[in-house]
């Protein structure tokens, strides 16, 4: 298995329960483990054969532009569906952190989604 990761990158979207909490962005830390469906990158050396984390990097943090979300839950799962639809990783883990409680260093919610998910019924 061959693995794409970005860990820890700082963004700021506005999510939160209350109005209030979503009234302005709120740092937040993303991390994503993206499973490339095409594993030719490691014979060819060509980026046009695996997952640019360059350019994912860019688009998520413009991701929270105009939006807004009430759960972590939810974000986690726009998140992987729009690297799935935009990407096509076989699979991609979502991690987000949210630094809300002062007794704690974060909270923080994981999802993995794999690529033939997208389009499915979702639990509801």
């Amino acid at each position: 298995m061959l693995s794409v990761s970005i860990v820890d990158l700082e963004v700021f979207y506005r999510v939160g329960v209350s109005e209030a909490e979503r009234a302005h962005p709120q740092r937040l830390l993303v991390s994503l483990e993206m499973e490339p469906a095409d594993l030719r990158a490691t014979v060819t050396d060509d980026l046009a054969h695996t997952i640019d984390y360059h350019a994912v990097s860019r688009d998520l943090l413009g991701f929270g532009e105009g939006r807004s979300w009430a759960l972590l839950e939810k974000l986690a799962a726009d998140l992987a569906g729009h690297v799935l639809q935009r990407y096509r990783p076989a699979a991609v883990t979502v991690e987000i952190k949210k630094f809300v409680l002062p007794e704690a260093r974060h909270v923080a919610v994981r999802l993995r989604r794999t690529l033939p998910e997208i389009g499915a019924p979702q639990p509801g």
